[in-house]
């Protein structure tokens, strides 16, 4: 079989495992995309930052003479 009539396979939930469901994608059910929710909220969830990065650092204003 080509790859154009194969089936894709299923998504897993990324909490528990389980194959996603259509209504609660990428999740399982309601209560897994609940658990996710929470855990950004609660910040167990958190991009990394740099703050060494020049662009998070405010313009520096032009001297006047």
């Amino acid at each position: 079989m080509d790859d154009m009539t194969t089936r894709p396979r299923a998504k897993k939930c990324p909490i528990c495992g389980k194959p996603a469901e259509h209504e609660f994608r990428p999740f399982c059910s309601k209560r897994c995309a609940d658990v996710d929710l929470n855990r950004w909220l609660s910040g167990t969830y958190t991009v990394p930052v740099d703050d060494d990065d020049e662009t998070s650092k405010p313009p520096e204003e032009p001297d006047r003479d």
